[in-house]
Order: C-alpha cells, then structure tokens, then sequence
C-alpha cells in the first residue's frame, strides 16, 4: 500500500506540474516518473523473491484462520509426538535375536536354566523378557513354558501398539478438519453472493482461499503423519515376526534340554 500512495503522489505531482512547467519539462516529469515506478516495482519483485519457505508457509496459514488451522495443527503436533515416542520405543525394543538365541543355547548347555534367565535379564527388548518367561516356567513342563511364552506374546504385543490407535485417529481427523473449513468458506461465499445479488470474483476471492487453504493443510498434515504410520507399522510386524520365531526356538531349546 505504501508503494501504492507513493506512485499515486509521484502521478500527482506530475499533473500539478503540467500548469507549470513547459512541454519539455513535462516529458522529462513523465520519464522521471515511469522510471521510479519501475524501480519501485522491481524492489517489490525483489522483496518477494527473497521470501522463504517457512515465512510464505506462515502467511498462508495465518490467512486460512485461526480456528479449524488451530486444530490442524495442534493434530499434527500431537500426531508427531506420538510417533516420535514410538520410534524411540520401538528402536530400543529391537535386539539382535540370533546373538540372544546363541547366547541363551549356550548358557542352557553349560549352566542349566539359571544361567539362561541370567542372560535374558541382561538383555533389552520383548525378545528376551519372552525367553525369561519360557524359561521360568520350564521347571514344570515344555506345555507350560510354551503357555506363558504365548501369553506373555500378546502382552508384548500390546506394549508395541501402544498409541499407535492415536496416531492412526490424527491421520483421519486432519483431513476432514481441512474439508470442514472448506465447505464451511464456501458456505460463507454463496451467502455473500445471495446478499449482494450478483457474482463477484472479488467477493468471493477470500472466503474460497480460506476454504483451500483449510483443505491443503489438512492433507499436509495427514501425508506427514502417514509417513510415519507405515514406519512405525513396519517396525512393529519385523519385531513381531523375531518374537514368534525366537519363541519357536525357545520351546525346541527346552525339548532338547529335557532328553
């Protein structure tokens, strides 16, 4: 706007001048004139040009409004909270099960069952809090250690899904969010337009931007977190996948340890 009233003073300048000044001088105004404005207007380009992403990102959000953005973002915040606390989770969780299987095969050949379950103490992870199970209860019967490694399988399991319910709700809630704010801006135009009578692009323009605006962070929002949905997914099926196999080994362990 500041540019605006400038040219504006500049073009006003110049026609007050026109009573005064001779027809030589009023080219040389008009010259003076077209060449600040498009220095002007090459500074505004500049200006622009020098925008970052992360203030452009900024301005569009502060246009598509406080209310149904708010929430968008606060989905997105909590959303990558939980993940990032599962990612950790699910890293520490993970142990390198063939070192373990060797290491509890060994200690069950040359100090017996105590020796085992010293091992899988020792050890991180659902892999080994499995074998100590199977192995605290191999004193009454394989049936009996092969039970307890089931039963104490799902609750593993239950300990690796944890949250993952709430991350999955944010990756729904975000997109309707944006859809919401959308249909809500649209509203707002036709309104406009059965108050005034007639269809104006002027009128309009800024409630169907609002409406966009809510809509592209919306799905943003849910792509980001679905990045991290999948990951974590993955994650949890490969250690799943360790503990069925490690639980196998375990029970053909204590077969072979019984004979």
């Amino acid at each position: 706007m500041k540019k605006l009233f400038s040219i504006l003073a500049m073009a006003g300048l110049f026609v007050l001048s026109t009573n005064t000044v001779s027809a030589k001088a009023i080219v040389s105004n008009l010259s003076a004139t077209v060449a600040t404005t498009a220095v002007m207007l090459q500074d505004g380009a500049a200006e622009e040009a020098q925008k970052g992403f992360t203030q452009v990102l900024k301005e569009q959000f502060i246009q598509g409004g406080a209310g149904f953005m708010g929430i968008v973002l606060l989905c997105l915040i909590l959303g990558l909270a939980v993940a990032i606390e599962r990612i950790i989770f699910l890293n520490l969780a993970s142990t390198n099960t063939g070192k373990l299987k060797q290491q509890v095969e060994d200690a069950l050949s040359s100090g017996g069952v105590e020796a085992a379950k010293e091992v899988c103490r020792n050890t991180k992870g659902p892999v080994a809090s499995i074998f100590y199970q199977g192995l605290d209860r191999a004193g009454e019967s394989v049936e009996s250690a092969e039970k307890a490694v089931v039963a104490y399988g799902g609750v593993q399991m239950g300990q690796l899904e944890k949250n993952v319910s709430w991350l999955s709700l944010f990756i729904a809630i975000a997109p309707m969010l944006g859809f919401m704010g959308t249909v809500i801006g649209m509203i707002q135009a036709f309104q406009k337009i059965a108050a005034v009578g007639n269809l104006s692009a002027s009128l309009i323009a800024g409630d169907i931007q609002v409406a966009l605006l809510t809509t592209v962070f919306g799905l943003i929002t849910a792509i980001i977190l679905q990045i991290f949905y999948n990951y974590i997914i993955a994650k949890i099926d490969s250690i799943v996948n360790d503990m069925e196999d490690s639980s196998i080994t375990l029970i053909d362990m204590l077969v072979d340890h019984k004979k």
